[in-house]
């Protein structure tokens, strides 16, 4: 492998068109097949070369390593509306279950890190958020059209989809005996694409740029840093805090994101700490905070009323028009981990989290019903050889319908709904 930062350029690009979606938000609970069987507890867990995603300073304690992950993520994504709405002048969502398309996916995942000397690793690791994913079989916003102006007639599917590729490259240093340090300069890669919005042209900024103009792309930077701990023999320790990724504008979509089409990534902070509870048994606890509510277009609210027959102020592109309504969102993990033997590991884990967003903005997120709480994870890894590994991990997202209104429902009420599965395959090659 005379060249491993060419082969995992090439593969990245061969699968990027499939790299999306999260379970947190649009982040996604762990990176990397031991990490997510112990419910994203990693903060303080020197697992592999993807521990430069939630903690650089890590991949020091990593060493030389390829990491290679593959996961199959299927999201159940659905609304329902109930028959309880009212005459104009509210508008009102056609009565039944609706269930979006898609719920296969093929994520992966690949870190390269290598010793520069005694004292230093540099690495580089390529992974994938997103999770803003929908795509219903019909015309869900069509009651909010003007039916006599064709241009807000929506077409036959709704639904949004986000993704976004990100790279870093990780330089991870031992500052004293059992204090390590390490900061990861990201760049990150996003695609956008909206449907079925054209009733809502009247309240547009750009109302040309609001649906239906295929993919657009938009390019951003930021930076993650972190320290890892050993402060004993059985205690470890960890922090991280990885930046807003500032990203240029979706200019196809500037007339429906805030900001006139500025999507970035929220800041985001881990923390937790490893403790053996005895040489075979290790507990693992992180606290994840991601501050949705810093990025226009995701936390703005969605709970404002369009006036009758357009807004000469428009409410949908400018810095204050509508999001998502997602607050920060907190979450806490516990992780296991029991080695077995030499060539056995068991893990397990349980994560929780606060709602993101609250009932009454359910309108729009019928687009992105990103609901889950709860995580329950397990998996397994299995040494093959001195110098390599297989592992893998399943985790269930349960299942959660919130109820849901909209002022411009008037009485009417609805419900969001997902649940989530993922399995993922992880090889590692020590060097």
């Amino acid at each position: 492998m005379k060249n491993p930062f060419f082969l995992i350029a090439v593969i990245a690009l061969m699968f990027s068109p499939s790299l999306a979606f999260g379970t947190n938000g649009f982040w996604p609970h762990a990176y990397g097949a031991k990490s997510k069987a112990m419910a994203g507890a990693s903060v303080a867990m020197v697992h592999d070369g993807m521990a430069a995603a939630v903690n650089p300073a890590a991949m020091f304690i990593v060493g030389d390593e390829l990491d290679l992950g593959l996961a199959l993520f299927s999201p159940r994504r659905a609304y329902q509306a109930n028959n309880d709405m009212d005459s104009p002048p509210y508008a009102a969502l056609d009565a039944g279950n609706f269930s979006s398309h898609n719920e296969l996916f093929l994520i992966p995942s690949l870190s390269y890190n290598r010793r520069l000397d005694p004292q230093s690793t540099l690495g580089i690791t390529v992974g994938a958020n997103g999770g803003m994913n929908t795509e219903y079989r019909g015309p869900v916003f069509n009651n909010f059209a003007d039916q006599t102006k064709p241009e807000t007639l929506p077409g036959d599917r709704t639904g949004i989809d986000f993704a976004q590729v990100f790279a870093g490259i990780t330089y991870a240093r031992k500052v004293t005996a059992g204090n390590f340090l390490g900061v990861t300069p990201i760049i990150a890669a996003q695609r956008f694409k909206a449907e079925g919005l054209q009733p809502f042209k009247p309240y547009s900024l750009h109302p040309d740029n609001l649906t239906d103009n295929g993919y657009d792309y938009s390019y951003g930077m930021g930076l993650r840093v972190g320290w890892f701990g050993r402060l004993s023999e059985a205690l470890d320790a960890g922090i991280s805090y990885q930046s807003k990724i500032f990203n240029t504008r979706f200019e196809s979509y500037n007339g429906l994101l805030a900001d006139e089409g500025r999507l970035d990534s929220p800041a985001i902070i881990d923390a937790g700490f490893a403790y053996k509870v005895m040489p075979e048994l290790t507990l693992a606890f992180d606290y994840q905070r991601i501050f949705y509510s810093d990025v226009r277009a995701i936390g703005n609210s969605s709970a404002l009323v369009f006036p009758p027959g357009g807004s000469a102020q428009p409410m949908l592109g400018t810095d204050a028009g509508l999001g998502f309504g997602w607050q920060d969102m907190e979450i806490f993990k516990l992780g296991l981990q029991w080695q077995y033997n030499a060539q056995w590991a068991i893990r397990a884990g349980f994560s929780q989290g606060n709602e993101v967003f609250a009932g009454s903005e359910g309108l729009f997120n019928i687009l992105a019903p990103a609901v889950i709480r709860r995580h329950y994870t397990m998996g397994f890894g299995r040494t093959i050889r001195n110098n390599s590994e297989l592992n893998f991990a399943f985790t269930y997202a349960l299942n959660v319908e919130l109820p849901a209104t909209n002022p411009n429902l008037g009485p009417q009420t609805f419900a969001l709904e997902m649940e989530q599965y993922d399995l993922e395959i992880g090889w590692v090659v020590k060097f």
